[in-house]
């Protein structure tokens, strides 16, 4: 099983002049492969939320890339560097964006998301896939990019090899707490200038690049 845990930072609102959208928008997905290396994953958020965050009963349900400090990051991190997984994340230069775009949201999250799939190297797939992503769509939108994704990703994989997309709790699937505490980081260079935590996790980075 490919389990891949695809996050987003920053937002999507393209109106500069009259509120303060971010500048940046990333999306970003942590592939990681096998029952047993996701098991680990989700064992190391569990332990960085019990012994870093509900220590002093607190009662954190989930990690948060914006509101998790750097040191509890870095401990995450000690949890989940032997495991074999990769980071893939395109950032967005919104006030690049073709403006025919900024009105149509949905449909930019969705290319975006679809070209940083493209870097995932699907060919080599034998065992069933399963992309899953928080639960923030309507059911309208959910609809469009399973469609979308299932169109673009069909043709590179094996027929054989199942494809299942999951739009889930985020407080209740582990891996995409993971995802976000990279996803942050990714974002958090381009829209602030600071790498600190980037720097930390950067060898598992697979790719990384600017779109626009």
């Amino acid at each position: 099983m490919w389990f891949l845990y695809l996050d987003e930072s920053g937002d999507l609102g393209f109106d500069f002049v009259n509120k303060k959208p971010s500048k940046f928008f990333t999306i970003t997905i942590l592939a990681i492969r096998g029952p047993a290396n996701n098991r680990q994953l989700i064992k190391a958020v569990k332990k960085t939320l019990a012994r870093k965050l509900n220590r002093k009963k607190s009662n954190a349900e989930e990690l948060k890339g914006t509101k998790t400090v750097l040191e509890i990051k870095k401990y995450f991190y000690t949890q989940t560097k032997n495991l074999k997984f990769a980071i893939y994340a395109l950032t967005l230069n919104k006030k690049r964006a073709y403006e025919r775009l900024t009105k149509d949201k949905e449909r930019v999250y969705n290319y975006i998301s679809r070209l940083v799939l493209d870097k995932i190297p699907f060919e080599k797939a034998h065992e069933p896939v399963m992309l899953i992503l928080d639960k923030s769509k309507t059911q309208k939108q959910i609809w469009d990019f399973n469609q979308y994704i299932f169109r673009q990703l069909k043709g590179r994989l094996d027929p054989k090899v199942p494809l299942d997309i999951k739009h889930q709790d985020s407080r209740q699937y582990y891996g995409l707490q993971a995802v976000d505490l990279f996803s942050w980081g990714i974002f958090r260079k381009y829209e602030k200038k600071d790498s600190k935590w980037f720097e930390v996790f950067r060898e598992k980075v697979a790719f990384e690049e600017q779109y626009l």
